[in-house]
C-alpha cells in the first residue's frame, strides 16, 4: 500500500489538554514497545565517531523524553555531551533538562518550525529524529531531507513501519492500555510509516552519502544517511 500522510490529533490539542498529556506519556510505552531507543543509540554507536565530537540535534523532539531515555544508559565517544532539542511546541519540562544534566548532558531547546529554524552556528556533529518524519507529505518530506543533508554528516531516523493492516497496530495500542488520541495517531502513523528504500530515494546527492534503510525490529524503519 502507498503512503496516505493525514493529520494526528495530538498535533492538534494544546499541549496542556489532558487527552495530550496523556498521550505523550503512552508515547513513552510506545517508543519502549518498539525499541526506538536502542534501535537509536545503536545506529549513533555505530556511525558516530569519536572525532566527530560536536553537538546533537533532535528535531521532532516532543517533550524531551525520548532524549532523555536515549541517553540514559549511551556512553558517548567523547567528553563533555550536548544536545540541542528542537520541537515546534515548548513543553520540555525542567525536570527533564535536569535529568539529561544528571546524565553528563548539556542540553537546551528550540521553539521553531524545522523549516524556520536557522542553522545552528556549530554544524551538529549528527542529526536525529524520532517517529517525526511520516508526518510530512513526499514533496514536503523532499525539501526537509535536503535541509537536514545541508546541515551534518550524520542522519538517522527511527520510523513506523508501514504495514498493509495499519488498524491492527491501532489494536494493539489498546491493549497496553493508550488512550483514544495515541490510538488513531498510532494507525495514521502506520499508514504514513516508510518501508523498503522510500527515504533513500528522497535522499539528495545520493552518490556523496552512504546510506542505509531497513527494517528494524517489528515495528519500527531505520534510515542512517553518512556522508562518504
Amino acid at each position: 500500500m502507498s503512503r496516505l500522510v493525514e493529520p494526528e490529533l495530538l498535533d492538534t490539542l494544546p499541549p496542556e489538554d489532558p487527552r495530550a498529556m496523556g498521550s505523550r506519556r503512552d508515547l513513552r510505552r510506545v517508543n519502549a514497545w518498539m525499541g526506538n531507543h536502542r534501535i537509536m543509540r545503536r545506529a549513533l554507536e555505530q556511525h558516530l565517531p569519536a572525532e566527530a565530537a560536536g553537538r546533537l540535534l533532535e528535531i521532532g523532539a516532543g517533550d524531551g523524553e525520548f532524549f532523555r531515555q536515549l541517553v540514559r544508559s549511551w556512553a558517548t565517544p567523547w567528553g563533555q555531551p550536548r544536545a540541542t532539542l528542537l520541537d515546534m511546541q515548548n513543553i520540555v519540562t525542567p525536570a527533564t533538562l535536569a535529568a539529561c544534566a544528571r546524565l553528563g548532558w548539556e542540553v537546551d531547546t528550540v521553539v521553531a518550525d524545522v523549516f524556520a529554524a536557522p542553522p545552528m552556528a556549530e554544524p551538529p556533529a549528527a542529526v536525529v529524529a524520532n517517529l517525526f518524519l511520516h508526518h510530512f507529505e513526499d514533496a514536503a518530506l523532499a525539501r526537509l531531507l535536503a535541509k537536514i543533508a545541508g546541515q551534518t554528516r550524520l542522519f538517522i531516523a527511527v520510523e513506523p513501519h508501514r504495514f498493509a493492516q495499519p488498524w491492527v497496530c491501532g489494536q494493539l495500542l489498546r491493549l497496553i492500555g493508550c488512550n483514544a488520541v495515541t490510538v488513531h495517531d498510532g494507525t495514521v502513523s502506520v499508514r504514513a510509516g516508510f518501508r523498503g528504500r522510500e527515504l533513500s530515494a528522497r535522499w539528495p546527492d545520493a552518490a556523496g552519502w552512504e546510506l542505509t534503510e531497513r527494517r528494524s525490529g517489528c515495528f519500527s524503519h531505520l534510515f542512517v544517511a553518512r556522508r562518504r
